[in-house]
């Protein structure tokens, strides 16, 4: 089996909720869910915590967690996690972001296991079936070739189906990833793409220059966290 280390990058300065790390969730910080589901992977051997707030650092140690901090001048949550990750040994790198508290080991299991181990970097993706959901620029969409490599990612609803009398899949990207090392180290030293900078998708930075993303298909319906009334939903999700 792979050694895989997860990291789960932790801004305490969310610009749409401000501390939502640390927002209570059915009596636990909506963190330690995260942590605590991740934890449950059989597939992943080490789960650390790439904190930007002594206040992170501080919640993880109540709850038992590996946490370590790095610089909140860090751009993004894949340069957090390369920093936290400096010195550390693995087959892959899984980052698994901290507002998705409904993500789940079985689901990660499954991720890990589809993964094609030639593959540089690899990500989950879930057929859209609302179109509301399709039209949504919140809503990431992503293409892919016939063996399920990501051709493109965007806001936009892709592919566009021209023909009223023709159809098409449309699949939602899920914000985890998994990288081989080299690609994290690569990644990081990257400057953002032409393309990635229009989208605001920081993963077209890797398709861009030729990175390869192997795509899961998935029919798991996460939710994140982005503002205080996502709380509720996730907590009624939850109960049931």
């Amino acid at each position: 089996m792979p050694n895989v280390c997860a990291v789960i990058p932790a801004r305490y300065a969310s610009t749409r909720f401000p501390g939502k790390m640390l927002a209570d969730l059915l009596g636990k910080p909506l963190l330690q869910h995260v942590w605590e589901n991740v934890r449950t992977a059989a597939t992943v051997s080490r789960v650390l915590i790439a904190a930007d707030d002594p206040r992170i650092l501080a919640a993880a140690a109540t709850f038992g967690a590996e946490a370590v901090l790095t610089d909140p001048a860090l751009p993004s949550g894949t340069d957090r996690i390369a920093a936290a990750t400096a010195g550390i040994s693995a087959d892959w790198f899984l980052n698994v972001q901290g507002d998705e508290p409904l993500i789940t080991g079985e689901v990660i299991d499954r991720f890990i296991r589809a993964v094609d181990g030639s593959c540089p970097m690899a990500t989950l993706a879930r057929r859209i079936t609302s179109p509301s959901a399709l039209a949504s620029p919140d809503v990431v969409k992503v293409v892919t070739c016939l063996e399920g490599r990501a051709l493109y990612f965007s806001r936009a609803p892709i592919p566009h189906v021209r023909d009223s009398g023709d159809s098409a899949e449309h699949w939602h990207h899920l914000g985890i990833y998994l990288y081989r090392p080299g690609t994290l180290r690569r990644l990081v030293t990257l400057p953002p793409s032409p393309l990635e900078l229009a989208e605001k998708l920081e993963q077209l930075r890797a398709l861009q220059n030729g990175i390869a993303i192997q795509v899961v298909p998935t029919t798991v319906e996460p939710i994140g966290v982005d503002r205080p009334e996502d709380l509720q939903r996730v907590a009624a999700r939850l109960r049931s």
